[in-house]
């Protein structure tokens, strides 16, 4: 059983958890295979749970009354999927979280993160959020369409090989024809 959890205890050992605190509280994790469209987190419900990610893409959404999707973020192998403003103010979700590929992923207590053994892990997933949330509001509000597009093929490839256009596009804040124009005029 502690096999299959090796990838959750390396990934809370390098933020400073002891592999047998993981271990010891691994009979809590869950192992879950979902399919594309599978949700694991209702938009307006309790969070309980945060999400390792083995293989596969998530996202995490807003629906709008009038049908109208944001699209928060995207989550890939490796990462710890949640949503940290409504785990640290205890609200209900703003967001959905789901799959958007066949994927497998370990759910994990959230309440771990409040033990004293994760604390070091809690401050690193703490840091890590603020400096990727500034770093896309930077993306988003300082550079071109072409320059967000860019940053993606710069720094995350691995984007543009698993999300369609439509994702892609809405989450430089253009639209699918735009992105587009703007793929033809990089290739040439």
């Amino acid at each position: 059983m502690l096999g299959k959890f090796t990838k959750v205890t390396e990934y809370f050992s390098d933020m400073g958890v002891p592999p047998q605190a993981v271990k010891s509280l691994s009979t809590q994790f869950r192992l879950l295979s979902l399919n594309p469209s599978d949700i694991l987190l209702a938009q307006g419900t309790r969070q309980d749970y945060c999400y390792f990610i083995m293989s596969g893409t998530l996202r995490a959404c807003h629906y709008g009354e009038n049908g109208l999707e944001r699209c928060k973020e995207f989550y890939f192998d490796g990462e710890l999927c949640f949503l940290y403003s409504s785990w640290l103010q205890g609200m209900s979700a703003q967001y959905q979280i789901e799959a958007i590929t066949a994927a497998e992923v370990v759910r994990i207590p959230l309440n771990l993160l409040t033990l004293p053994s994760f604390l070091q892990a809690k401050v690193a997933l703490l840091q890590q959020q603020l400096i990727f949330k500034e770093q896309k509001e930077a993306l988003l509000l300082l550079h071109t369409p072409e320059q967000r597009y860019r940053h993606l093929l710069q720094y995350w490839p691995h984007w543009l090989t698993r999300l369609n256009n439509i994702q892609i596009a809405s989450y430089i804040g253009i639209s699918p024809v735009s992105l587009s124009r703007l793929k033809a005029r990089i290739k040439s």
